[in-house]
């Protein structure tokens, strides 16, 4: 991707970036690169190089329950989006403290942290980048810690499902009942229970691997808490 296509994609996906010289310095010196569904781009204790910004495709993000070991879902990452995360640990000068997996083929624009000082210090438009994205990022973690704490499983999962659907827009999801499970912060027994049941409901068809969403799935009313 050469500068003049970078400048039309940032221009396009990050209007918090409304500086055009802004604009041609993070063009100058962010990398460009593309990644296949599956690969974890960041890992938990990683020191921050980079700084990503996403523009095409979609990153899981996810930390580890320090009581339990146990692998925890914070958020998605999609275009014309960064990792709230990723930005604090390099504002802090800390290794990562997540994990970021792509969901699907995924391009993003890689801007060294050596530059980010200097672009923090000298754009406000970076800046209210940043605040955006703490912002978004405090509120979905809000709503996810909502959720855990007061909604039944079976209505976590549709969420859940339908979230997924939505961000990666496809009724077909390839994800296995750990995944889930790891996600929701439950059992693969309970998450496989509550799928067999959607799908005894005309609402999912399980495969290997694969969730099928059928459309009786997006009306209301689709589970019935045990």
């Amino acid at each position: 991707m050469d500068v003049l296509e970078k400048k039309k994609m940032i221009k396009a996906l990050f209007p918090a970036f409304n500086q055009l010289s802004l604009i041609e310095e993070i063009s100058a010196h962010a990398q460009y690169y593309t990644f296949p569904k599956g690969v974890e781009i960041l890992k938990s204790g990683d020191y921050i190089k980079v700084i990503p910004l996403v523009i095409k495709g979609t990153l899981k993000v996810t930390g580890t329950d320090t009581s339990t070991g146990r692998e925890v879902f914070l958020y998605y990452i999609s275009k014309g989006q960064s990792c709230a995360m990723t930005l604090t640990s390099f504002l802090r000068m800390e290794k990562s403290k997540v994990k970021a997996i792509t969901m699907e083929p995924t391009e993003l624009l890689a801007l060294p942290v050596e530059k980010v000082y200097t672009i923090h210090q000298k754009y406000p438009g970076w800046q209210h980048f940043l605040i955006d994205t703490f912002s978004q990022r405090f509120d979905e973690l809000i709503h996810l810690f909502e959720s855990s704490a007061f909604q039944h499983m079976d209505y976590k999962l549709v969420n859940h499902l339908a979230n997924r659907s939505k961000l990666l827009n496809t009724t077909r999801l390839e994800i296995s009942h750990q995944e889930i499970a790891s996600d929701l912060a439950s059992s693969r027994e309970v998450i496989s229970r509550l799928l067999k049941q959607l799908e005894k409901n005309g609402k999912v068809r399980l495969k290997r691997g694969i969730i099928e969403l059928n459309p009786s799935f997006f009306t209301k009313n689709t589970t019935q808490s045990d």
